[in-house]
């Protein structure tokens, strides 16, 4: 075995051009398809985390500018959403309506304990915002209704702010009082930091927060889940109806599409899903091309190998080189080169997708209502998956060898000594 190896070694010496050409088609093919499965993934990884952040049957809803004049009032009229419009959900569409709340927020606050502070943005919330945006709590609780019914000065900050505003025993913050600008507020829970863009955000009572900033009966944004809306034509009919309700509370068109918006979290999911689907199969159908034009580049190359090497093997067969021991030296060169390189290329792809998640694994989009969402998470490729594209590598390289160099281990030595 150690003379084979000795003799492939100078074969490939003698030849480094052909040796090269051949090993970079097997990397190439076998990096890029890594490469391609792995940036595939990271968009599919960073679509279902951000689809797990939430509750999916869920809608925020938000006041914008009316688009068209009605009942007098010209278009472009500011929309803010109030009282009236938290109990006309929750009333007129209890039917498909489960939980309702409601969110204000105050930005620019800055939180201090003793000399340590961090800046927040302040969110006045009910209870249903804990699950429906899905805050696990690592101790402590969340708002609930006595806190809103009695505005209690009360906070729920994250786990990165509790470090940052006690660094030596962070869970020991909760009951105690800390500052939130001029007011005194006690801390009840502390909620697990994540990758969505909202660690930095603070609880409160929302009728707390309201209160303190003089707000009156005013709402940023309305959250409620809801159910019996399973298809998108469901949920189309019913942000139709539900426009024209809470529009005709402000004095807006029944059709003015612009007056509130509507950010419905079960179409997002079910259109993303049919989003992932359709990654899915391209990276696939791509990645397979490319491994095929690898293989392809493979087989030519050894097949021009073998040939060019049909004298050398007419001059073996003159000495008594019997058909196999050629055949065998074809098959584990052939072995040897695609198991490297494709080796070689499996690092650099599994190198490429890691250098993807520290650089862009970790970036996130605001989706425009306070909330911002992950775009790219964990591109990687499973061990079982690069291993089987490196055998399928290896066994295309050496079928490829194995054929040509069967037809001239079989040749006459006088026939291999002609060719040219």
């Amino acid at each position: 075995m150690r003379d084979i190896l000795e003799e492939i070694w100078a074969t490939a010496r003698r030849n480094k051009l052909r040796t090269a050409l051949t090993g970079f088609a097997v990397a190439w093919g076998i990096f890029m398809l890594i490469f391609l499965l792995g940036a595939g993934n990271g968009l599919i990884n960073g679509m279902m985390n951000n689809n797990e952040s939430f509750m999916s049957n869920s809608m925020m809803v938000g006041g914008g500018y009316t688009s068209k004049a009605y009942q007098g009032l010209k278009e472009g009229r500011r929309i803010n959403l109030d009282d009236k419009d938290i109990n006309t959900t929750e009333h007129r569409f209890s039917q498909n309506v489960e939980t309702v709340g409601a969110e204000i927020q105050q930005s620019g606050v800055t939180i201090s304990n003793g000399s340590n502070y961090v800046g927040s943005t302040l969110n006045g919330v009910y209870p249903n915002e804990a699950d429906i945006n899905k805050l696990e709590m690592l101790a402590g609780r969340f708002v609930n209704e006595i806190d809103n019914e009695h505005s209690r000065k009360v906070l729920v900050i994250s786990e990165n702010q509790a470090k940052e505003l006690e660094p030596k025993d962070y869970l020991s913050l909760v009951g105690k009082q800390i500052k939130v600008g001029n007011f005194s507020f006690q801390i009840i829970g502390i909620s697990k930091s994540d990758n969505s863009g909202m660690s930095t955000d603070t609880y409160t009572a929302f009728n707390t927060l309201r209160t303190m900033y003089g707000r009156g009966d005013k709402a940023d944004n309305i959250v409620f889940s809801f159910q019996g809306l399973k298809t998108e034509k469901d949920n189309e009919n019913f942000e139709k109806q539900y426009k024209a309700v809470i529009n005709a509370n402000h004095h807006a068109a029944p059709d003015d599409e612009d007056a509130i918006w509507i950010w419905n979290r079960f179409v997002r999911v079910m259109q993303m899903d049919a989003g992932m689907a359709i990654i899915r199969k391209a990276l696939w159908i791509v990645g397979i091309f490319t491994l095929l034009s690898g293989i392809v580049g493979v087989s030519n190359i050894m097949l021009i190998s073998v040939k060019e090497r049909t004298r050398e093997f007419g001059i073996r067969k003159a000495i008594g080189a019997k058909p196999w021991s050629i055949l065998r030296l074809v098959i584990i060169e052939s072995i040897i080169i695609t198991t490297f390189f494709g080796y070689i290329g499996m690092l650099l792809g599994i190198a490429t997708n890691q250098y993807m998640d520290a650089t862009l694994g970790h970036q996130s989009v605001d989706v425009g209502v306070g909330h911002k969402i992950t775009t790219f998470l964990d591109p990687t490729v499973g061990i079982d998956v690069c291993i089987e594209v490196t055998v399928l590598m290896i066994a295309a390289g050496t079928i490829a060898g194995f054929i040509p160099a069967r037809k001239a281990a079989h040749i006459s030595p006088i026939e291999a000594l002609r060719a040219e």
